[in-house]
């Protein structure tokens, strides 16, 4: 009795651990066609294009926001049947230009092109900050003042319930509980108005 308990246990593990591995999902664009959005994706506003970067972590291809928009425009690329509430959310993004704004981030839980959760960074102001979108205005949830260094960075977000926690290159630097998406949404990617923005390697852990 004891070795079959043993063997349904060592069984559940591995099931569980297929499960989790599963749930995993990642966006590297190297089989998607360049100057078009990638498989999956959705433009909601500016434009969203793969493109061709010798220096991507996964070469060759990158996805790129390259509009200049002015303004308070929200830039945004939504991803289809990723409908998550709890979330393990990351990407590498590599700012390239922008006057009014530069940069970008990760968006969950989105309803729809004007509601939902966004983490980004700033290279031009030095900070990473959760805001939520309500109709199309953001409020800030959280700052902090990082120093801008040229290159790829990495930018992870995790929510659990109506706990966020938000970390750069591996570390954390932003934790804040908000209720105001309470339910699942889609996640994406964002700049702001003129933010010209390479990401890469946007991976999902979800329930």
């Amino acid at each position: 009795m004891k070795l079959i308990a043993v063997i349904i246990s060592v069984m559940a593990l591995f099931m569980n651990s297929v499960v989790a591995q599963a749930e995993t999902k990642v966006w590297n664009f190297d089989n998607d066609k360049v100057d078009a959005i990638a498989k999956d994706f959705t433009s909601e506003v500016g434009e969203w294009k793969v493109t061709v970067d010798d220096t991507a972590p996964s070469k060759p291809h990158v996805l790129a926001q390259l509009a200049k928009n002015s303004g308070s425009t929200f830039n945004l690329a939504l991803v289809n049947n990723t409908s998550k509430k709890d979330v393990d959310l990351s990407v590498q993004i590599k700012p390239l230009a922008g006057d009014e704004d530069q940069g970008g981030g990760l968006v969950w839980r989105a309803k729809d092109a004007n509601n939902y959760y966004i983490a980004r960074y700033n290279p031009l102001e030095n900070n990473y900050r959760v805001y939520k979108v309500v109709n199309g205005k953001r409020t800030q949830l959280q700052s902090a003042e990082i120093k801008y260094k040229k290159g790829w960075h990495t930018l992870r977000v995790t929510m659990v319930d109506n706990h966020i926690e938000c970390y750069y290159d591996g570390k954390k630097h932003l934790e804040v509980k908000d209720s105001t998406f309470p339910e699942v949404g889609k996640i994406g990617l964002w700049t702001k108005a003129d933010a010209r923005t390479y990401f890469d390697n946007l991976m999902l852990n979800g329930e």
